[in-house]
């Protein structure tokens, strides 16, 4: 039983992250146009992640396009930029969603 409730309690920790990863980006409306794992307006979270699996320098791209917008990358819909996310912010969500799988 408490080996049950520790791997319980570990399996909450480690979700915790992604969940707050998350919630910043509805918290920053970023899930009006994207969503984990299907294409809304913008691509998926995984696809992004998958697209620049093997850029050492994706984290900084994504969290520069998510604050100044961009276009060109994904289609004709340019994404716009999104002044009130913060530096912190941006990064942060740039791991998030680099680490969808």
């Amino acid at each position: 039983m408490k080996r049950a409730l520790l791997i319980l309690a570990a399996s909450t920790v480690v979700a915790l992250p992604a969940l707050a990863d998350e919630a910043l980006a509805k918290s920053k409306n970023c899930m009006a146009c994207h969503a984990v794992d299907k294409k809304l307006v913008g691509p998926s979270y995984k696809d992004i992640a998958a697209k620049y699996a093997s850029d050492s320098g994706a984290a900084a791209k994504l969290a520069t396009k998510i604050q100044k917008g961009g276009s060109g990358v994904w289609g004709a819909i340019p994404m716009p930029a999104n002044p009130q996310v913060s530096d912190a912010e941006a990064q942060k969500l740039a791991a998030w969603v680099l680490s969808r799988k």
